[in-house]
């Protein structure tokens, strides 16, 4: 459960403070209670509540007495031995942080005791509004919060998964070897006409409706024209213009040819020439042919194998783990979708908004890094929220069921469980291990959402070893 924080009144040097002051979550279990609380509970919705707590004069200024006394403990003034101050001299003096401090524990008590009193399953504070708090009255304080929702877990034990055959075919094998001599290939100049897997080495001018796409797309010249690229010739990997390589074949030095492209109808590179036809005038400058390695002594050596057997069976065995990976992440969704399709409840509004944000950031990370530019996500903005927003749903609606699962099933976080997420991500992120550490001991938070993590984790793992496994040929 996260508590919002009061704020950091500063201390004055008088006061020896053993720590810092607590938050409302601290203060609720740390003071002790008073008898005298009214509740009221608003449903604003099927998971968000409305607390209104109200406390009487007599127990507001009963933990008004509390605080002066705290004060009055720790307190140092000239004249007076430590905690022998009078009372009224401490209140007078520390005016402004007993205020504070006051309030925050009124608030924490009127928080604590309306808990106690309703048993809800807090999930989020989304607001707190404390009204006026001062001694001598009255205090009304309104608590809005997000609840866990109610609902029964399905049937979890034996969900029905497929799979996928993890062993290797020798077609398959080849292809990985022939893509290993592929990257160690040399090039060699050809005086002959390009044939596939050449590279052509070209210059290119491109023009739409006989305008210069130089023109259309002034910050994306290598659109327009170049004056000397490389391309392969019907490769795997396209270079920049959709299609071109796929023009290159029969083509030798010297050759000049139009070629006609039309770009994707969602091409992002360049919005300008998405779903548009332009003519490229093309002329070959060289040819290179790409020169495989031989499967001889060097490249095995090369690839730590004696022989083309080894090699083989090096191959094999990864390709093998690679499908079992591949097996295994396809299960976890399998059985998530599964199980989130037999049950169905409303999803807090505050672990939405907060999971969209967390979807958005990735979404555009993730296409930023790809090239998208920054105007793109403008352009969708309504769309993309509304995306994010559905995804999120679907996650926090997730997480609430296997939240309950792992409760069910008593899984819990260990040492080894954190030991192993801190190795992950130091590798992922480059950082040493002990400064990880040092962000997880000192942030709850942080490492309260870690913990949550594994948690979720944990379960999926569970529900994968329960579950039943088809194995099946992928579709062509």
């Amino acid at each position: 459960m996260q508590a919002r924080k009061g704020r950091n009144a500063k201390r004055e040097s008088g006061i020896d403070r053993p720590r810092a002051r607590p938050t409302v979550a601290d203060s609720l279990s740390q003071h002790r209670s008073y008898t005298s609380v009214n509740v009221q509970l608003n449903s604003l919705s099927d998971t968000r509540k409305s607390l209104v707590v109200t406390l009487d004069p007599s127990e507001v200024d009963a933990v008004h007495k509390d605080v002066v006394n705290e004060f009055s403990q720790l307190a140092r003034i000239p004249g007076f031995r430590p905690g022998k101050a009078p009372a009224a001299v401490v209140a007078k003096r520390f005016a402004k942080e007993i205020g504070d401090e006051f309030k925050q524990k009124v608030v924490a008590k009127t928080y604590r005791d309306a808990l106690e009193q309703q048993k809800l399953d807090v999930l989020n504070i989304v607001n707190v509004e404390p009204g006026e708090i001062k001694a001598g009255d009255a205090a009304t304080v309104t608590i809005t919060l997000d609840i866990r929702p109610e609902f029964t877990l399905p049937e979890y034990v034996g969900l029905p998964t497929e799979v996928a055959p993890t062993d290797p075919t020798d077609e398959e094998v080849d292809q990985i070897i022939e893509g290993m001599r592929a990257e160690r290939a040399e090039f060699k100049a050809a005086d002959r006409p390009a044939v596939k897997s050449d590279y052509v080495k070209l210059s290119y001018e491109g023009t739409i409706d006989g305008k210069p796409i130089a023109d259309l797309a002034p910050d994306k010249q290598i659109y327009g024209k170049v004056p000397q690229t490389w391309e392969e010739v019907e490769g795997q990997n396209e270079g920049v213009i959709p299609g071109l390589g796929g023009q290159l074949a029969g083509l030798k030095p010297g050759d000049k040819k139009d070629v006609t492209i039309t770009f994707p109808e969602d091409f992002a590179a360049v919005p300008a020439l998405a779903g548009k036809t332009a003519t490229y005038a093309i002329e070959v400058l060289e040819i290179r042919e790409r020169v495989l390695p031989p499967l001889d002594e060097a490249f095995f050596k090369a690839n730590r194998v004696d022989d083309l057997e080894a090699l083989k069976g090096a191959v094999r065995n990864q390709l093998k783990l690679q499908k079992e990976s591949r097996n295994r992440a396809e299960q976890r969704r399998q059985v998530s979708d599964a199980l989130a399709a037999k049950v169905d409840f409303p999803v807090p509004e505050s672990l939405v908004e907060s999971e969209t944000q967390s979807v958005l950031r990735q979404f555009i990370e993730e296409n930023m890094r790809r090239g998208v530019p920054q105007e793109e996500f403008e352009k969708g903005k309504k769309e993309l929220f509304e995306g994010a927003q559905k995804a999120a749903a679907k996650r926090v609606k997730m997480q609430l069921i296997l939240a309950k699962i792992a409760e069910a099933e008593k899984i819990q976080v260990e040492e080894r469980d954190i030991d192993s997420f801190i190795y992950r991500e130091a590798m992922r992120t480059q950082q040493k291990p002990e400064k990880l550490v040092k962000a997880l001991t000192s942030d709850r938070e942080q490492l309260r959402a870690v913990q949550q993590s594994i948690i979720f984790d944990k379960a999926i793992d569970f529900l994968v070893s329960k579950a039943t496994v088809a194995t099946v040929q992928p579709k062509a």
